[in-house]
């Protein structure tokens, strides 16, 4: 599995806007080019926004850019306007996975 961690500024005033298209961005992603999704996260940094998504390979996380949907790239525009940088912090290969999707039952 391949995981990218991506950090975003964002403009201030614009986080609302920066997450519903974010979340278009995703669901393209996901709908056309295989990822297993994303996660946004705020962070303890005022205007930074974290960003999570996992594929099943590197080469499924390349084909975004073969991506031409007209909603992807609108969507992405949109993004970009509420930008003031992002970058890709770490692209990263799991080695050992122990995630769980429920809290342990006692």
């Amino acid at each position: 599995m391949f995981i990218a961690v991506y950090e975003f500024e964002i403009k201030e005033g614009t986080e609302a806007s920066f997450r519903n298209a974010w979340l278009d961005v995703t669901k393209a992603i996901y709908k056309n080019c295989g990822s297993y999704g994303s996660r946004l996260h705020t962070s303890d940094k005022p205007n930074i926004l974290v960003g999570y998504a996992q594929w099943p390979s590197r080469e499924q996380w390349e084909k975004i850019s073969d991506l031409t949907d007209e909603g992807y790239q609108r969507a992405r525009n949109e993004m970009r306007s509420c930008l003031v940088q992002s970058k890709t912090v770490y692209e990263l290969e799991v080695c050992d996975d122990y995630l769980q999707t429920s809290v342990a039952s006692e």
